[in-house]
């Protein structure tokens, strides 16, 4: 059995396909889930200072002497190449190699890779725009995540340091994921990004999770346009990045074309769903197509084949919050990423992440809304019997 590392933010959902997928897992992320340290063999939690928030690089150095034959990367280590040459430090690297990072998160790059295709994308730039332009910007981290850091650009407003401006597109914000050997590449999945969601306790352009619809779904109009568009934006930067593995592309949709705002070079969030929705291991195909092999799947017919919206939503704490005994939680396929009994969190912390079907994605996204609610209330009425 090979045994992989697997580096990350929060490891759990890569954890579990890769377990599924026959092999033995070591992590180290930021929370050590309870249900991480049910499917991992080893599990290291690295906060920056002890209790702030995850280091690529103190985590790269937490596990350099331990022994893995492969190492493989999720978030945030695709801002921190570095952090990625030490992690692969003796061992093969399941990925994007360092080079290929600083390429594919290069906000301009992708532009240029954008309109060389012929498809539109928003302008991006590092200074500010002359007086009198029309179009509204974002102002965005240049070692963005998750949507931290992003905010509205008050015109006239300096651009920070190691920050950019890109166009503002009016639209829905989605993303593309797929398979790549380099050269090639496969669509694994289209989905919705759900951000500033309130009824997740979400704000601003915060990550608060994904739905996957099955072909025609109303939340995207142009549906099949756009699936068309997003395979070609796929295949492009894969060409030009040189990509390999899973990888992610989040656009803005409008009127069935993508216009590309981000290259997620690994494992995304939204790729849990394709494996709830079609059935695919993604860590096998991660590793097969890091041996430049790909997968024989056709995502426009599987997206006909399903018939239901299957999402996922972070819920975040409101105020200041603990959890009572959460060892229960492991019974319901529906929520993940479960913290130990006890763990207490501040607004804004993720408490857990949960999952819902429908018969569309409206209609999931009010079963998600619904379940949050739920959770939300059993915890008000546990802190109100523990006062």
């Amino acid at each position: 059995m090979t045994r992989v590392l697997l580096a990350g933010v929060s490891t759990r959902g890569f954890a579990e396909s890769a377990v599924r997928a026959g092999y033995e897992v070591v992590a180290v992320d930021g929370f050590g889930d309870l249900d991480l340290r049910a499917c991992a063999t080893e599990v290291h939690v690295v906060r920056a200072g002890g209790g702030g928030r995850f280091s690529a690089r103190a985590a790269a150095a937490a596990v350099r002497h331990v022994p893995c034959e492969a190492a493989v990367y999720e978030a945030s280590f695709e801002n921190h190449p570095s952090a990625v040459r030490a992690l692969a430090a003796n061992r093969m690297l399941w990925g994007n190699p360092p080079a290929v990072l600083a390429r594919a998160r290069d906000p301009r790059r992708l532009a240029r890779v954008v309109g060389d295709a012929g498809l539109p994308g928003p302008h991006v730039r590092l200074t500010r725009p002359a007086p009198g332009t029309r179009s509204g910007w974002l102002v965005k981290p240049l070692r963005s995540g998750g949507g931290d850091g992003v905010a509205v650009w008050r015109r006239g407003a300096p651009v920070p340091r190691d920050s950019y401006l890109q166009e503002r597109i009016s639209g829905v914000t989605g993303s593309i994921v797929f398979a790549a050997d380099g050269r090639r590449a496969v669509a694994l999945g289209l989905s919705r990004i759900l951000a500033g969601e309130t009824a997740f306790g979400a704000d601003g352009f915060r990550y608060c999770g994904s739905i996957l619809g099955s072909a025609g779904d109303p939340q995207f109009p142009a549906d099949e346009r756009l699936l068309d568009r997003a395979t070609l934006l796929a295949e492009r930067v894969t060409r030009a990045f040189g990509l390999v593995g899973v990888n992610g592309v989040d656009f803005v949709a409008r009127r069935g074309l993508p216009y590309a705002i981000e290259v997620n070079p690994r494992y995304t969030a939204a790729m849990e769903l394709v494996e709830r929705a079609y059935g695919i291991s993604l860590f096998d195909v991660h590793v097969q197509a890091c041996r430049r092999g790909l997968p024989a799947f056709d995502l426009a017919a599987a997206r006909r084949r399903t018939p239901d919206a299957v999402g996922k939503a972070i819920v975040y704490a409101r105020r200041p919050t603990a959890l009572g005994d959460t060892r229960s939680w492991l019974l319901d396929s529906d929520v993940r990423d479960i913290s130990p009994p006890g763990t207490r969190f501040a607004p804004r912390e993720p408490i857990c992440t949960i999952f819902a079907r429908g018969r569309d994605a409206a209609a999931c996204f009010a079963a998600l809304a619904g379940r949050a609610a739920r959770l939300y209330r059993d915890g008000e009425r546990r802190e109100a019997r523990s006062a």
